[in-house]
């Protein structure tokens, strides 16, 4: 049974790979969503990844979509106890920002799509700096003190925000983040290296990332001179065609074969052990895409691995 990790300093124990619901009600219809959230809690998984905005890019979708499905498997499964749910505000396009009646409106209306009376992990998805950080930890304060909201996090914000907030929070004595999400995997390092994850480590932070595959590059499916027919094809390529893509595949593939495992799982270990990080996200597609994913619970990278990966990535 793989063992589950605290997230920051709240009292949420979480599996060590957060299935992305990004895809649910985008690229895998409510069936093939449905079974792969059987697959993934059959594993031993607990940790969902949504936001009210999934998939509102799609033409014909109102945003929420992602978390409505979400909802409807929880209710046929009667699992919600089970299960960690975490969602974000700022980007559904009826519930654009951060002031305090927005978050407010916002978490409303995800929980009525979700399904619940309450929301496990509930993120600023990206943040707004023109709002005072003073009036959003204000509002998502009143969220769990409503016991609407258990615990509140941040993704897409600068370390000196963060900082701000975890000190208001303190300061005031109110809610305060206990987890982030910033935008990082083996190939994209400079986001979040340095002062953000410096402030994450000070604070006890998880950083929970996202696109820890980098839209499927780190799969290895994608390689100079390949056509992918995928949504994500154009992202991933720019990673192929880079000389840092190229190394960090090269490094992988000899990690990945000394190890006898998938690429993926092997990018998604590199995240798993560095500092601060607690759970990368990942998404699938299909059924048949979970495997490489969940085994990042059980392989553990040597150092000699660790600092071959760092070094061809650098």
């Amino acid at each position: 049974m793989t063992s589950l990790r605290t997230l920051g300093s709240s009292d949420l124990h979480v599996f060590p790979l957060s299935l992305g619901g990004n895809v649910f009600g985008w690229t895998a219809d409510e069936a093939t969503s449905f079974a792969v959230l059987d697959a993934y809690t059959a594993a031993g998984g607990n940790f969902v990844d949504t936001a009210d905005a999934y998939s509102a890019w799609i033409p014909g979708n109102q945003g929420g979509e992602s978390e409505t499905i979400i909802g409807k498997w929880v209710r046929a499964r009667g699992n919600r106890s089970d299960v960690v749910i975490a969602t974000k505000v700022s980007q559904h396009p009826q519930y654009q920002g951060l002031s305090a009646a927005n978050i407010k409106a916002a978490a409303d209306a995800s929980l009525r799509r979700l399904d619940t009376d309450y929301i496990d992990l509930y993120y600023t998805h990206f943040d707004r700096p023109e709002v005072p950080v003073e009036e959003i930890i204000g509002a998502l304060d009143e969220l769990v003190r409503a016991g609407k909201v258990r615990h509140i996090a941040a993704s897409n914000i600068s370390a000196a925000r963060l900082q701000e907030s975890l000190d208001f929070s303190a300061r005031e004595g109110l809610a305060r983040y206990v987890a982030l999400q910033p935008h990082y995997n083996l190939v994209s390092r400079d986001t979040y290296e340095g002062e953000l994850q410096e402030v994450a480590a000070k604070e006890n932070l998880s950083a929970v990332p996202y696109f820890a595959l980098a839209s499927g590059f780190l799969t290895g499916k994608y390689r100079p001179g390949t056509t992918v027919d995928s949504a994500r094809a154009g992202r991933a390529q720019e990673y192929a065609d880079s000389e840092r893509g190229r190394k960090a595949l090269a490094a992988l593939d000899e990690v990945a074969a000394a190890h006898g495992a998938p690429l993926a799982t092997v990018a998604l270990a590199w995240l798993a052990a560095q500092p601060t990080v607690t759970a990368p996200i990942a998404s699938a597609r299909t059924v048949d895409q979970l495997p490489a994913l969940l085994g990042v619970a059980d392989l553990k990278l040597t150092d000699e691995d660790l600092t071959k990966l760092t070094a061809a990535s650098a």
